[in-house]
């Protein structure tokens, strides 16, 4: 059974798609990428132009390439509600973006919707590297919690 996770921020240009990809890359190694389906998506269209999403924030693609993180351009997408009964994971990456996925599922009635970080048994948020300017410290927080994300569901099959 394929497995789905979809990331959500803000924009889709930072944070989530640097889950995306760092989750791509851990569960390639795992030898497991057939068995995942992943995604991300935003909360707002700030980053969406004319219907037309903006790649990944330039400062975000030298982080994930300084870690040999592979990525492809993609453009930003809004996170619609049919994605609820697409994904078995939504996973943000702040309060402001749990509570913005809350309202788009019509109130996460499977209870499919978490923080990035409570993976790691924490309930902080991966700080909006747009503002703070601090990518290095988003990428340490991102893959520590999407290795503990593919972790629990590896050790519970779903």
């Amino acid at each position: 059974m394929t497995k789905k996770i979809l990331f959500v921020c803000h924009g889709n240009i930072c944070r989530s798609p640097m889950a995306e990809f760092i989750t791509k890359k851990i569960v390639k190694d795992l030898g497991k990428e057939d068995e995942y389906e992943i995604a991300s998506a935003a909360t707002t269209e700030d980053a969406i132009i004319g219907g037309v999403g903006h790649d990944i924030d330039v400062r975000s693609q030298r982080v994930m390439n300084e870690h040999g993180i592979p990525f492809n351009h993609r453009q930003a997408r809004k996170m619609v509600k049919s994605d609820y009964a697409k994904y078995d994971y939504i996973v943000g990456m702040d309060e402001e973006n749990f509570f913005d996925m809350n309202h788009i599922s019509a109130g996460d009635p499977e209870r499919k919707e978490y923080k990035l970080l409570s993976f790691t048994g924490s309930m902080m948020d991966v700080d909006d590297p747009w503002y703070t300017g601090d990518f290095e410290a988003a990428y340490q927080d991102i893959y520590r919690g999407c290795e503990a994300l593919i972790n629990k569901i590896e050790k519970s099959g779903k």
